[in-house]
């Protein structure tokens, strides 16, 4: 099994995926997408056609999206497995957690939407959904 198609173990929730096993299970109709960035980071940066989204912290001021818990279980309907997208793949990690904690098989995307920072500081160049070249719009 390739590292783009291989499920890697987690500790709270089902497993990280990459971008590309998230896509196809998405365009397979096996799991919904949730982007949990902020909606700035979805307006300035670019956002997945598709995914619906539900905010684990708010922007500004970064405080905890206190609707998250009833948007996700909105978000994904009884029995269908969720796949989380943020910038980097931190958020969506406990984001995952919290999923799994309501029950829902959750995933996390790695490398998240922009992907590590280079050399240069900036994101977007290295790895991620972008970077992947899957789809996405501004």
């Amino acid at each position: 099994m390739s590292n783009a198609t291989q499920i890697h173990p987690a500790t709270g929730y089902a497993g990280d995926v990459s971008a590309q096993l998230a896509w196809q299970w998405l365009q397979n109709g096996e799991a919904v997408l949730v982007d949990v960035r902020t909606d700035a980071e979805r307006e300035w940066v670019g956002k997945v056609p598709g995914a619906i989204a539900v905010a684990w912290k708010q922007w500004p001021g970064m405080a905890a999206n206190p609707s998250f818990d009833e948007q996700l279980r909105a978000a994904v309907p009884e029995g269908q497995k969720v796949v989380l997208l943020c910038r980097s793949g931190v958020r969506s990690v406990a984001a995952a957690q919290r999923a799994t904690g309501l029950g829902i098989e959750a995933y996390n995307i790695l490398e998240g939407f922009e992907g590590d920072v280079d050399a240069n500081g900036q994101r977007g160049q290295l790895s991620g959904w972008r970077k992947r070249g899957l789809p996405w719009n501004q």
